[in-house]
């Protein structure tokens, strides 16, 4: 870990990132359009263009893992929660199923590998980290990591508050450059996220006597409105939090010359690879 802490080009790895607040951008789009925009941002990153901190949010969408799509009945099940009026999606990066709502914070990380290659992988969750950490600090809360059994998509960078899930990480890593995207529950019910989870499942991997998913239970996941003194803003009030860590460690001739190397695709640039995606990682649908 020693050399993969010169990745962080200052104390904590977040300095002179641009912000891209798209979280009052809450049409009801395609759920794959924040991960397209997201691939085509990185690869920008990785050509010399800024690091990008993005912030998003969705009204009603559920994403899968790789893993989930290979359940024998996911079609079956996709189509349940597309009756349901949710918008589905197999997401390219690592993790498990994950429902999103407007109570639902996603920030993505976006920034070039500065030629440590694939080596820093887990100090790069590690900055995650600390932005969330960051931005709870006026809460008194302790966010902790670590796996959180019964929790749905769990990992080793599950953060918690009192060993209720709130956030997870996962990674998407392109040749110069990689996006560190985490979800964090900040408004509404985790109990009511985690039945939705559970029953996904149920319907996924119905005929399976081994189950090859995550066992989900309804109270290891929880919302910072209910984890924390933030209450039923929490979702805006973690917004503000983020993007004054962020500012924080801006400094304006370095900002200010990142802001010149900004790039934003046409929409009809990101519904390209949204379809690239949706062809690469799609639920396999058999006739």
């Amino acid at each position: 870990m020693t050399e993969c802490a010169i990745s962080f080009t200052g104390e904590d790895g977040l300095d002179n990132l641009l912000l891209l607040d798209r979280t009052q951008q809450d049409e009801a789009q395609d759920i794959l359009y924040p991960f397209a925009l997201d691939e085509l941002l990185c690869k920008h990153t990785g050509s010399g263009g800024p690091a990008v901190c993005h912030l998003w949010r969705h009204p009603r969408g559920f994403v899968m893992g790789l893993r989930d799509s290979r359940l024998p009945q996911a079609a079956a099940a996709q189509d349940w929660l597309e009756s349901l009026g949710y918008s589905t999606a197999v997401r390219s990066t690592g993790g498990a199923a994950v429902p999103l709502d407007l109570g639902v914070v996603n920030i993505s990380l976006i920034l070039p590998k500065q030629g440590l290659g694939d080596k820093c992988f887990r100090s790069d969750y590690e900055r995650m980290y600390r932005l969330i950490q960051l931005a709870l600090q006026s809460t008194g809360c302790t966010v902790d990591k670590g796996e959180i059994d019964g929790a749905y998509c769990p990992g080793d960078f599950d953060l918690s508050i009192g060993g209720i899930k709130f956030c997870g990480i996962a990674q998407r890593r392109q040749a110069q450059a990689f996006v560190v995207q985490a979800f964090v529950i900040c408004q509404g019910s985790g109990k009511a996220s985690a039945e939705l989870v559970r029953s996904f499942y149920d319907r996924a991997a119905a005929g399976v006597t081994q189950a090859d998913h995550p066992i989900v239970t309804d109270d290891k996941t929880g919302s910072l409105e209910e984890l924390t003194s933030l209450g039923s803003s929490a979702a805006q009030a973690f917004v503000e939090a983020v993007k004054q860590v962020i500012r924080e460690r801006q400094s304006s001739p370095d900002i200010a010359e990142a802001a010149t190397k900004l790039w934003l695709p046409e929409p009809e640039q990101v519904h390209t690879v949204i379809d690239t995606l949706r062809n690469r990682y799609g639920i396999e649908r058999h006739k």
